[in-house]
């Protein structure tokens, strides 16, 4: 009896997934959609007058022509792709007019050849975002005005995540099949905040919302491989993902172990962040690999601006707002010249663009 009270259990885990899998999109389907894309490559997107998300997409702070300005900038070395986050507060402030934002900056992306992946949640940097006007940049500090999605008070309020399945679902529904847009990613590094894998239940969430709407794109949540400590929120976002997606700021070895160990899944893998370039994360090294693996390539920064990318995490010695000899992140100046033509030239090599910079 205990045998078969066992078995029984086994069998009803073995339905709940299949039913759960039957969401996800098949090997094949992921595959055959990765090779009508051609070669993407890209960057994380934030305009340079932009401290974070809010400040790019309120109303009265939407900078459409340093978006189209700067999104040229990434077209003429050959990038067709742009990874863009979003942010719950928007939503919950204007939903009309911050969807009738987004498909704005769609137009302008379309008329640059470039189709953005959009990210809905994010555990990165300050946990308390408020709608507004936004703060002003801390001299030589890293992303020091960037806001998690969503804010501590209702990440640590599960009762309120209804309205965080509202902001998804309804976003999703609009947009579904908007060809346009590339895919969503549905969850930027979940686990950024304190206690390892505590951002568990909410990334299995958002899955489900967008699973219960299921866009014609395809849905995913960045890998951080070198995190053993969150095993279980990698091992979900491997497996529950429409296409993988990693991200990946060590040297060219560690590069191609992780591509090499992702690729095992037989699905098309994308990595939406790397380039740092004191941690030898290089365009130089980087690239040509990505395009040898037929690996999306997808640099964090564009365009150094109020988000100072350009410094490193960690850089506390420019304080003064002086410029570090080495960039961490970001391609362009705001005025379109290169920081390294030598790295812009390569881009254009290997992507195929024509256009100078």
């Amino acid at each position: 009896m205990k045998k078969l009270t066992l078995c029984l259990i086994a069998a009803v885990f073995a339905v709940s997934a299949m039913a759960q899998n039957e969401h996800i999109w098949s090997v094949k389907k992921a595959n055959q959609w990765y090779e009508k894309q051609g070669w993407l490559v890209g960057g994380n997107f934030l305009p340079s007058t932009s401290i974070n998300q809010l400040e790019m997409w309120q109303a009265d702070t939407f900078d459409t022509a340093t978006i189209s300005r700067e999104l040229g900038y990434a077209a003429g070395i050959g990038m067709n792709t742009m990874r863009v986050f979003l942010h719950d507060l928007l939503w919950n402030d204007d939903a009309k007019g911050f969807k009738k934002r987004m498909d704005i900056f769609l137009t302008i992306a379309a008329h640059h050849h470039i189709k953005p992946l959009f990210v809905f949640f994010d555990d990165c940097w300050n946990p308390n975002a408020k709608s507004g006007k936004q703060p002003e940049p801390k001299l030589g500090i890293h992303n020091s005005g960037w806001v998690k999605s969503p804010s501590n008070d209702v990440y640590n309020d599960s009762t309120q995540w209804g309205d965080l399945q509202t902001y998804v679902t309804d976003i999703l529904k609009t947009f579904r099949n908007d060809k346009r847009i590339l895919l969503w990613d549905v969850y930027n590094e979940p686990t950024k905040r304190k206690g390892g894998a505590i951002s568990l239940p909410l990334l299995k969430k958002v899955f489900e919302w967008a699973w219960a709407v299921r866009p014609s794109q395809p849905i995913t949540s960045g890998i951080e491989l070198h995190r053993e400590d969150v095993q279980p929120i990698i091992n979900y976002q491997r497996d529950y993902s429409d296409v993988i997606s990693f991200h990946n700021y060590g040297d060219s070895n560690s590069l191609k172990r992780n591509i090499e160990e992702l690729q095992k899944k037989g699905r098309p893998v994308i990595c939406t962040e790397f380039m740092a370039r004191p941690k030898k994360s290089l365009f130089m090294t980087h690239l040509p690999i990505f395009k040898r693996y037929k690996v999306a390539a997808i640099n964090w920064g564009l365009v150094s601006g109020k988000s100072n990318t350009i410094y490193a995490w960690d850089d506390k010695t420019h304080t003064d707002g002086s410029e570090p000899d080495l960039w961490f992140h970001d391609v362009f100046r705001k005025d379109g010249t290169p920081y390294d033509v030598n790295e812009t030239n390569l881009i254009r090599q290997l992507t195929g663009g024509t256009k100078g910079n």
